[in-house]
C-alpha cells in the first residue's frame, strides 16, 4: 500500500510539514530539573526524526518554574536561559527534515503541589551540587504525603472547584493579577520558542490542564469577566492567543490542542461539564482568533479512560469527533484517534476525519513507524497494545527521578546506546526456552548483539501468559505483541522450534553458551486450602482460554486482580452471577487505576459483589467459607464453582536441573517473578544485555 495522503505534504499556517504524521506530546521525565533538555531527551526525539515523522512535539513544557510544574524533569520555556538549549533540541530534529512544535502547559488543579515554589530554589543549587536531585527524589514519598494531609501549597485553579480525580489536594482561585501574570507567561514562552528556532507553538488546552479549566463550567465557577457566559470562559485563551499572534508575528503557527467534549457523559453524569456541541463553538471562536490548526482530542483527569485508552477500545473509536470539528473549521485538523496502523491513518485522512493523524504511544513503542510505512514495511512495525505501561512507568519513576519505559521499546531513553549495540555474541550459542514475551524479547536482545539464538517452546503456539491474557475481554491486542516479536525474531535469524518440550538433557546436548529460562509460571493453588483440589474448583487460565466452560451458575472468583477482574467479565457473558474475593481492602491493590476502572465499568452493570478483606479458608460442595483478615469471624458464601485467580508461581524445576548440569542459566519474566508484559520484558532485555 502506498498511503498516497499519509505522506503529502501540508501546511499549518505558513509552516510546511513533509507528511501527514504528528508525533503528538508525552511527557517522559527526560530532561533537567533546571528545564533544559538532557542528551537522552535530545537522543530520544532525534531517533523518531529519523523515524520519518512529520511534526514532532516534545512533553509537556511549563511556562512558569514557580507553580506550573507538573514533574521536576519537564522541558522548560521560563526564561531566556531555555533559548539556547531548545535551539539546539530544535537543529538536531530539523537535520532529518522533521519540524518542531512545542507544547506551552500550565496543570492547574491537576499539579503537584511539592513543586510549587520549589524550582526556582533547587535548580541552582542542583547546578552546583548534582548529587541534590538525588536527595530531592528520595523525599519525594514524604512530600506527597504531606500533599494528601493538605500540608501543601495550593494549586492555581480558575475558581474554588472539586478536585480533579488525581491531582492536586488544595486549589485556590486565581486572582485577576495571577490571570494576567499567567498570560503574560504564556506569551513570553512562545516568544522565546520563536527565538529559539522552533517552528510552531502548541497551547495545551485539553485533558483538564489550565487552559481546559477555563473553558469548562465545570471547573470555572468565576463571577467576574473570565467565567460563566461561553465569551468570558473564553477570555483566558482569547487574551494568549491574541498576545502570541501580537508578540511573535500572524504568521507564527499556533496549534491548539483542544478536548472537544469532556465525556463526563461516558462516566454516567450528562450534563456535567460541556460536550461536542460547546466544544465545536470553541474551534469555531479559535479559527476566528487566528489560531492555525485545532488538534482535536477529549476528556480530561476524572474521564482519563477517554483520552488516554486502554487496551480494550477499539482503533478509531473517537474519530467522529476529529470529524465534527473539521466539518466545523477551515483550518487543518490533528487527531490522535487511536490510530494504531499507517492503513487506518490513510483511509482516516481519505474519508476526511482530519488533515493529521497523530500519535504518542506508537512512536513511543516504535520510532520509525512512519518510515517503516513509507518503505512499505508496515509488517515490521512494532505496534503499541495500549498495555498503558507508558503513563503507568512515567507517573511512578517522576517521583524517583527516573524517565518513563515502553512495554516492548527496550530503546526508550537510551537510543543512542541501543542503536549502537556492539556485536559481542561472536556467534557463541544461546539456547532461550519458552516464547513468551520474556523469551523472545531475550533471543531479539541476544541475536542483536551476535549471538546465534534458538528458542525452545514446548506448545505449538507461542505466546506464554499474553495467550491467556489476550482471551481476556477484548484483549485481543495483546497478542500484538507477540506476533510482532516473532516476527522480529525471524526476521534477525533467530531459530524458533514450538512442539519442543526441553529437558536437561536436550538442552545440555546443545553445549550453550548460556540459557535463559522464560518458563513462565503456573496459577497458585494454595495447599492450606480445604478442598483445594476438588472437581468444581478451576483456576482463571481455564475459563479465560475457554478449557472449561460454566454457565448460569453461582460462581466465586477468588482473587480481584486484573486476572481475577478478566475472568469476571467473561464469567458474567455467559449469565453467570459471580461473587469477586479478596484478602484486601481494596479492589486490584497495585493494579493501575485505568484497568480497574475500565474492568468495573462493564462488571458492575452485572452484579456482581465483591467480598473485600476476607481470605478462602475452605471449599465445600455447597460453596465456600470465608475468614474476616481483622475480626477473624467466618462467613459461608454458597457457590457452585470457584475460580482461582491468585497469581502464578514461578516455573522453576527445570532452572534446577540445567543447574546441576553445570550450564549457566538465567530465569527472566514469570519463571522471575510474576508480573506484566513490561516486567517480563524488561527483565529479559536486562538480562540478556548482562551475558
Amino acid at each position: 500500500m502506498s498511503y498516497e495522503m499519509l505522506f503529502s505534504p501540508m501546511k499549518i499556517g505558513s509552516l510546511e510539514i513533509k507528511n501527514r504524521i504528528v508525533m503528538n506530546a508525552a511527557e517522559f521525565s527526560l530532561g533537567q530539573i533546571n528545564g533544559c533538555p538532557t542528551e537522552r531527551l535530545m537522543d530520544y526525539y532525534e531517533e523518531r526524526a529519523k523515524g520519518g515523522v512529520g511534526l514532532i512535539m516534545p512533553g509537556i513544557t511549563r511556562v512558569n518554574d514557580m507553580g506550573a510544574a507538573s514533574t521536576f524533569t519537564q522541558l522548560s520555556m521560563s526564561s531566556d536561559r531555555h533559548i539556547e538549549p531548545m535551539r539546539e533540541l530544535v537543529r538536531r530534529i530539523h537535520r532529518h527534515g522533521a519540524k518542531f512544535a512545542v507544547q506551552l502547559h500550565h496543570p492547574g488543579r491537576q499539579g503537584y503541589a511539592s513543586a510549587i515554589n520549589s524550582l526556582p530554589l533547587i535548580t541552582p543549587i542542583a547546578e552546583k551540587i548534582p548529587k541534590l536531585p538525588n536527595v530531592l527524589f528520595k523525599a519525594t514519598p514524604l512530600l506527597l504525603a504531606m500533599e494528601q494531609k493538605k500540608l501543601c501549597f495550593s494549586l492555581q485553579a480558575p475558581s474554588k472547584c472539586e478536585l480533579s480525580a488525581h491531582g492536586a489536594t488544595r486549589v485556590h482561585a486565581m486572582s485577576k493579577r495571577e490571570i494576567h501574570n499567567l498570560v503574560n507567561d504564556f506569551i513570553d514562552a512562545a516568544e522565546r520558542c520563536k527565538k529559539a528556532g522552533v517552528d510552531a507553538v502548541e497551547l495545551h488546552s485539553t485533558h483538564g490542564y489550565i487552559l481546559q479549566q477555563f473553558l469548562s463550567p465545570n471547573t470555572n465557577k468565576r463571577t467576574d469577566e473570565y467565567g460563566g457566559s461561553f465569551d468570558n470562559r473564553m477570555r483566558f485563551i482569547t487574551e494568549i492567543i491574541l498576545g502570541i499572534k501580537s508578540r511573535c508575528g500572524s504568521d507564527y503557527p499556533l496549534i491548539v490542542r483542544l478536548s472537544a467534549d469532556e465525556m463526563y457523559d461516558r462516566i454516567g453524569l450528562p450534563g456535567k461539564g460541556y460536550d461536542l456541541s460547546e466544544g465545536k463553538k470553541m474551534a469555531k471562536r479559535l479559527e476566528e482568533l487566528g489560531v492555525d490548526a485545532i488538534d482535536v482530542s477529549c476528556a480530561c483527569y476524572d474521564t482519563y479512560n477517554y483520552w488516554l485508552e486502554p487496551t480494550t477500545f477499539e482503533p478509531g473509536w473517537r474519530a467522529y469527533l476529529a470529524k465534527e470539528i473539521k466539518n466545523t473549521v477551515k483550518i487543518p485538523v490533528i487527531a490522535a484517534n487511536l490510530i494504531r496502523s499507517p492503513e487506518q491513518a490513510e483511509r482516516q485522512l481519505k474519508e476526511g476525519y482530519q488533515d493529521f493523524v497523530g500519535s504518542a504511544r506508537n512512536f513511543i513503542c516504535d520510532p520509525h513507524w512512519a518510515k517503516k510505512a513509507q518503505e512499505g514495511r508496515a509488517e515490521d512495525i512494532r505496534r503499541c497494545i495500549g498495555c498503558l505501561n507508558c503513563i503507568k512507568s512515567f507517573i511512578e519513576n517522576a517521583e524517583v527521578g527516573k524517565p518513563g519505559e515502553c512495554a516492548l521499546n527496550m530503546s526508550v531513553g537510551i537510543e543512542k546506546e541501543y542503536y549502537n549495540v556492539k556485536n559481542t555474541g561472536s556467534g557463541k550459542k544461546i539456547v532461550v526456552i519458552g516464547a513468551g514475551p520474556a523469551g523472545l524479547t531475550a533471543a531479539v536482545t541476544l541475536q542483536r548483539r551476535g549471538f546465534n539464538v534458538t528458542v525452545l517452546e514446548k506448545h505449538e503456539k507461542a505466546g506464554g501468559q499474553v495467550k491467556t491474557a489476550s482471551a481476556g475481554n477484548l484483549k485481543e491486542k495483546l497478542y500484538w505483541c507477540i506476533e510482532d516479536l516473532l516476527h522480529e525474531a525471524k526476521q534477525l535469524g533467530v531459530e524458533i522450534k514450538t512442539g519442543f518440550t526441553a529437558t536437561a538433557e536436550n538442552v545440555s546436548a546443545m553445549n550453550p553458551y548460556a540459557v535463559i529460562l522464560a518458563t513462565g509460571g503456573s496459577p497458585i493453588r494454595p495447599r492450606s486450602i480445604r478442598g483445594i483440589d476438588n472437581d468444581n474448583v478451576f483456576t482463571a487460565p481455564d475459563i479465560l482460554n475457554g478449557k472449561v466452560k460454566i454457565e448460569n451458575k453461582k460462581v466465586v472468583v477468588i482473587g480481584s486482580g486484573l486476572t481475577g477482574l478478566e475472568t469476571t467479565e467473561t464469567l458474567n457473558d455467559f449469565g453467570n452471577t459471580v461473587t469477586v474475593v479478596d484478602a484486601a481492602a481494596e479492589i486490584a491493590p497495585g493494579a493501575w487505576f485505568q484497568f480497574v476502572d475500565d474492568s468495573l465499568s462493564r462488571i458492575k452493570p452485572c452484579g456482581t459483589e465483591f467480598i473485600l478483606s476476607h481470605s478462602l479458608t475452605e471449599i465445600n460442595s455447597g460453596g465456600i467459607v470465608l475468614k474476616n483478615v481483622k475480626t477473624g469471624q467466618e462467613k459461608p458464601v454458597s457457590a457452585d464453582c470457584v475460580v482461582l485467580a491468585m497469581g502464578v508461581r514461578p516455573e522453576r524445576g527445570l532452572f534446577v536441573e540445567l543447574k546441576a548440569k553445570n550450564l549457566r542459566v538465567l530465569a527472566v519474566g514469570d519463571a522471575e517473578k510474576g508480573g506484566t508484559i513490561a516486567s517480563a520484558c524488561h527483565s529479559a532485555f536486562n538480562a540478556a544485555m548482562t551475558l
